[in-house]
């Protein structure tokens, strides 16, 4: 059978982690053509113009950007309901998707990007103050999952809420999160176990990225 779409990313970003997970975990079949940061290929740019990653094509010619619309789509369209069965689920869903994305995904991403130079220059009362909103956060989820008997953040089965949410969560345990911070957590970081050693899924996550101590100083890196 030919491959429901392909999938243009990489393994390194959490996005990626995400889609191929939920790909898997609905049968759906991507073909994952080789992307080099620096080598754009020019059947990709002209595909997908702004040059971001993850890019979705369908084999039906449907074209996707953004990472959790991407997933999205994927949860909707194979055969286990990801997205939830009625509006009330869906919006509980939702919720927890946006959250993870704003309230600890994006400070993250704040983050790493100063810390390895591709976003601004370094600052490191940016950061703690980034790393201060990445910890409230955790400390809010950490209360919601202690009284969530299935373990699951949204409902009582996997979602693509808990995909989302253990990719903030590697990001940010990859960099703004230290053997000593992640303590402070477990119920977090048991969901993110969890979640992530599904035999469908656990080759595209781990924990060897996970840093024992956070990441305060500037550390550029050069893209291939």
């Amino acid at each position: 059978m030919a491959p429901f779409g392909t999938l243009w990313g990489h393994l390194d970003q959490r996005q990626t982690k995400v889609i191929l997970s939920v790909a898997a975990v609905n049968g759906l079949e991507l073909a994952q053509p080789e992307f080099l940061f620096q080598n754009r290929p020019p059947e990709f740019t002209t595909k997908f113009p702004l040059g971001k990653i993850p890019a979705f094509e369908g084999a039906d010619g449907l074209k996707l950007i953004e990472g959790a619309t991407i997933a999205h789509y994927l949860s909707s369209v194979g055969s286990v309901n990801l997205s939830g069965s009625n509006a009330n689920e869906a919006a509980i869903i939702d919720q927890w998707v946006h959250f993870a994305e704003h309230e600890i995904g994006a400070p993250t991403g704040n983050i790493t990007g100063m810390i390895y130079g591709y976003l601004w220059p370094f600052n490191l009362e940016i950061l703690e103050k980034e790393t201060e909103r990445i910890l409230r956060s955790l400390t809010y989820l950490e209360s919601h999952l202690a009284t969530r008997s299935s373990g699951y953040v949204a409902l009582d089965t996997p979602t693509i809420a808990d995909y989302i949410l253990a990719g903030v969560v590697f990001s940010a345990a990859g960099s703004a999160l230290g053997a000593a911070e992640r303590a402070k957590f477990p119920h977090v970081f048991a969901h993110y176990t969890r979640v992530t050693s599904d035999e469908k899924v656990k080759q595209y996550w781990g924990t060897e990225n996970f840093v024992d101590v956070r990441i305060t100083e500037y550390q550029p890196v050069t893209f291939a």
